[in-house]
């Protein structure tokens, strides 16, 4: 099979573009750490005490709830001995005591306190037993308090986002390219520029080592050998190297070739970036690319155009909506990070541990999707992995709670309408029925996270807009 390869091409400018993920719920089959400690600089702590008749009347109400269904042999149904059932279930039914008593009273003193908790509490220096008080502490992280007075003096620059000629022809030009044809050149000639050669290859890095033998001093590679079979490089493409374009044009099928490639330090392939690498090349065959006919049909094959200059218009609005959200994200991204400067506040660690599952979630995803198995995800490092994520973990906390306040100064909002057409574009995504989505959402609390996140990228929006005025 004929491939391309990257061993003879320049690394070509990357389009970074800001991806605006919506944290919609995905899990994936992969370890977390331990809960995380609480930021010491958010964290409250309140006791409380529930009264010993109250502990008595719920574990007298729970162990009669477990006489009534427990079915033990020997005994008939709901006439099981009190004391057996506390025996055989005391694990079970202290949960359930527990469950049922700390909920009330942990709300009732957080609201004395006029506390708001942002982390799920703690619970600390548990005491239960029946007939006794329960005591217990709570634990838990509390929203930092700044101000974000000044945020409206940032000055943002607005990007130049109109898509240039040239631009537009390289965007044509991957179009056409993705549906070309390659073709061998039957004629006997040598290769020119606009042929592509299919060559077989074998390459050495030539290292710096050097090896003192009886016979001198000789070079030694220590990295193996890069081959190629069948690949297929462009003679004089703009992004072939010149070395490549050098020694293949004017080169004819069955004849070898050896020259040496000095690869710039910036090259896309780790083992090549930097060194010198002497190739061994056999020519095998020419081949010429055969380019769709620009007319109706073939537009009609790309899209929904009815001719040629209805698919040219689409392609050129879309790539300079491309061009312009690209731009722009970046343009709003150094807006935030200028903010992220200007205040400095603790973030809860709750938060932050958050958006080092959401990341990780996201890049599991993305090595699923490029056919990692499951079984080779659990043998990654996690605990690496979830620090190399905290720092812009940190980052992206500071932003969301800076937009929250920014929207409650600019008193941006969220409308149905809103919320609505993005439930339906992640009911067309997913292929979930709209209304069980909305359903299933409502119930574990992912319709208030995507309001949330909205309100964050309207707000982000408007802040964009006002300070680039």
């Amino acid at each position: 099979m004929t491939e391309t390869n990257d061993i003879a091409e320049q690394p070509s400018e990357l389009e970074q573009t800001h991806d605006h993920e919506h944290g919609h719920d995905h899990q994936h089959d992969h370890e977390h750490e331990p809960a995380p400690s609480l930021n010491p600089e958010l964290t409250r702590e309140i006791e409380v005490e529930v009264p010993a008749d109250e502990v008595s009347k719920t574990f007298k109400t729970v162990t009669k709830r477990y006489q009534k269904l427990a079915r033990i042999p020997g005994f008939r149904a709901g006439k099981v001995p009190e004391s057996l059932i506390r025996s055989k279930f005391a694990k079970e039914i202290r949960q359930e005591v527990l469950e049922s008593l700390v909920s009330a009273p942990f709300r009732k003193a957080i609201d004395d306190q006029k506390l708001r908790p942002v982390s799920e509490p703690q619970l600390l220096d548990m005491q239960l037993a029946d007939e006794q008080p329960l005591k217990f502490k709570a634990a838990f992280e509390v929203a930092p308090e700044f101000d974000i007075a000044g945020y409206d003096s940032v000055r943002v620059t607005k990007p130049e986002t109109a898509l240039t000629d040239e631009e537009y022809e390289g965007e044509l030009a991957r179009v056409l390219d993705g549906h070309a044809t390659v073709e061998p050149v039957e004629e006997d000639r040598p290769l020119v520029d606009g042929d592509w050669a299919e060559i077989e290859f074998r390459g050495e890095v030539k290292d710096l080592a050097q090896t003192v033998t009886e016979e001198g001093v000789t070079n030694a590679s220590a990295s193996e050998p890069i081959t190629g079979q069948d690949v297929l490089i462009e003679v004089g493409g703009k992004n072939t190297l010149a070395a490549f374009n050098d020694a293949l044009r004017g080169a004819k099928p069955g004849q070898e070739l050896k020259f040496e490639v000095d690869y710039p330090s910036d090259f896309g392939d780790n083992r090549l970036a930097g060194k010198t690498v002497g190739y061994d090349v056999t020519v095998k065959n020419i081949k010429r690319k055969t380019y769709p006919e620009r007319d109706a049909e073939f537009a009609k094959q790309l899209g929904n155009y009815e001719s040629w200059d209805d698919f040219e218009k689409g392609l050129r609005e879309h790539a300079a909506d491309r061009k312009k959200n690209a731009l722009e994200n970046g343009a709003k991204d150094k807006m935030l990070e200028e903010l992220i400067g200007r205040y400095h506040f603790p973030v809860p660690e709750s938060f932050v541990q958050q958006q080092v599952d959401a990341r990780l979630d996201r890049g599991l995803r993305a090595l699923a999707q490029q056919g990692m198995t499951a079984d080779d995800m659990r043998k990654l490092d996690f605990g690496r992995l979830r620090a190399a994520q905290r720092d812009q973990a940190v980052n992206e906390v500071k932003v969301s709670m800076i937009l929250d306040k920014v929207a409650e100064a600019e008193n941006v909002t969220v409308s149905e309408e809103d919320l609505d057409r993005e439930l339906l574009m992640l009911s067309i995504q997913s292929r979930e029925p709209l209304e069980t989505l909305r359903e299933r959402l409502a119930q574990d609390g992912g319709l208030a996270r995507i309001r949330e996140q909205m309100r964050r990228e309207k707000t982000g929006s408007v802040l964009y807009e006002k300070l680039s005025a």
